[in-house]
């Protein structure tokens, strides 16, 4: 596999697909391809890429999946993380129109749209092309499932033109058609992660019929009607992503998929981002650092923490929950999965708050006020500790991943429990005991949606699909611990950013906002 270098930032032209010239605060990413010297097309493709590693920061569309859940929350703790509320209007589904997160957002997967259009429209190598598809349809999946619309725009179209706008009914069909020539011209495998295959289609086409009911209902938030033959593309498409050879972790080794030997060891990642130790433009420290005390090893951003009723699902017994690692525990002291209770360092030593308190993660929290150790929190990527039990976690060789096989199985489950023809001898029951079992956790002698709701979470946790199962489960406006009343139905979109709408008369404010 062979690497290029990053690529600039592009400029205000291009946010015009979104909105029309705005601030553009972007990070500047590296990127991978399959030559070292690209140019024309391949070159304009490694910018789609960059853009695309956006998603491993703790902010925008991460955030904007996760926070406003059951599973994740940003308290403010004295004068840290208040950030102007930001992370409380999310967790309290109190956002607005111009909510930073919100617009920044926006931005940024509408760029990708338009960087990945310019290939799509310009490339003759139908590989190139595939991969832009593919590309194109991972940035507007997430924009449908955020936003409810699509702005579009002819990259060969007058810089004065103003973009079109797809509704999701209509985004999702661009969305199929997308993926279904990328499946066709993607190679089927590659040489990591980082580069999208036949399998990585595959995998987002189950996704997107799953979640057609909800892109396609006449009311926002549900009911929604599920087809039979949305359900059996589901099935279909999963069995394709288990004929190419992805299998589930075996007994012992779930954290093996998040590890930072995870680019060889993992049976079951998909699509990411690959990272070496000597090249990681899509780092995952974002992930361990956003909850790491500032005295822990390596230190951290002590930030964000799981609600106490989300860690209590898990039994007792499931090595999802968390469990020591080795080549981690043994080094530094920390553990995979989630941390609660006295918290240690190199050597075993009990660690200490900067006050000099025990520092115990505590499962109690307040959004508004918390100290320094309250809220449990999660690390299921891990840095790797050098020989001398310290941690440079600059260049984490840690895989990210967006598209894992454990979710196809249970996308495959759901799809059978919502009317879908089973395959190969497999029920949902079957399946889910396929997840659970391996990881320590009793086997169901049943299953219905509200059981298969809650193991996708026990799976997935803080992986960015939670705000996207809640909704299809109809179950997101629900009350949770520092949301105690039941929000709008309303809320399942996001606004469009008003700085859009002001600039694109195409757009349409979603109802409201």
């Amino acid at each position: 596999m062979k690497k290029i270098t990053s690529q600039a930032a592009i400029g205000c032209f291009a946010l015009m697909v979104a909105s029309g010239c705005a601030k553009l605060n972007e990070k500047t990413y590296g990127s991978k391809y399959i030559d070292d010297n690209p140019t024309g097309s391949a070159a304009q493709l490694n910018g789609v890429y960059s853009q695309l590693y956006g998603q491993t920061d703790q902010a925008n569309t991460y955030a904007l999946q996760e926070h406003p859940t059951d599973e994740m929350m940003g308290p403010t703790r004295g004068t840290d993380w208040g950030d102007f509320g930001t992370w409380r209007k999310l967790h309290t589904h109190t956002w607005t129109p111009i909510h930073n997160q919100v617009n920044d957002t926006w931005d940024q997967l509408n760029i990708g749209v338009f960087r990945a259009t310019q290939v799509v429209n310009k490339a003759t190598d139908n590989n190139i092309k595939a991969q832009a598809s593919f590309l194109r349809a991972y940035f507007m999946f997430q924009i449908v499932d955020l936003y409810g619309q699509q702005p579009f725009r002819d990259p060969d179209a007058p810089t004065s033109s103003i973009p079109t706008v797809m509704k999701r009914p209509e985004a999702t069909d661009f969305m199929i058609k997308d993926l279904e020539f990328a499946e066709a011209n993607l190679a089927t495998t590659t040489a990591n992660i980082g580069i999208a295959n036949k399998a990585a289609a595959q995998a987002l086409l189950a996704k997107i019929y799953l979640n057609k009911a909800v892109y396609k209902a006449t009311t926002v938030g549900g009911p929604f009607t599920f087809d039979k033959a949305d359900m059996d593309k589901v099935i279909e498409y999963a069995d394709k992503v288990t004929a190419a050879g992805y299998t589930l972790e075996p007994a012992g080794k779930y954290f093996q998929d998040f590890a930072w030997d995870n680019s060889e060891k993992s049976h079951g990642n998909i699509f990411g981002f690959y990272n070496t130790e000597t090249n990681a433009p899509a780092s995952a420290k974002n992930r361990w650092r956003m909850g790491l005390h500032y005295n822990q090893t390596p230190d951290g951003w002590n930030g964000f923490t799981t609600l106490a009723d989300f860690y209590n699902s898990f039994e007792a017994t499931d090595e999802r929950r968390g469990v020591d690692y080795p080549g981690l525990t043994d080094r530094v002291g920390l553990r995979a999965g989630f941390a609660v209770g006295q918290q240690y360092g190199p050597g075993h030593k009990a660690l200490t708050q900067r006050s000099g308190k025990p520092l115990v993660f505590t499962p109690d929290v307040n959004l508004n006020f918390s100290t320094e150790a309250q809220g449990i929190r999660v690390f299921k990527y891990f840095p790797q500790p050098k020989a001398d039990n310290t941690v440079n976690d600059d260049n984490s060789s840690n895989d990210y991943v967006l598209l894992r096989y454990a979710d196809v199985v249970l996308e495959k489950a759901e799809a059978i429990l919502r009317g879908g023809t089973p395959t190969g001898g497999q029920t949902a029951l079957q399946l889910v005991n396929q997840i659970r079992v391996p990881r320590g956790a009793s086997a169901l002698t049943s299953v219905d949606l509200t059981v298969m709701l809650a193991e996708r979470g026990r799976e997935l946790y803080w992986e960015g699909w939670r705000r996207n199962d809640l909704i299809r489960f109809e179950k997101f406006n629900d009350p949770v611990d520092q949301r105690p009343n039941k929000t709008d139905k309303s809320k399942t979109v996001y606004p469009i950013p008003q700085r859009a709408i002001d600039t694109n008369p195409n757009l349409k404010q979603n109802a409201g906002y």
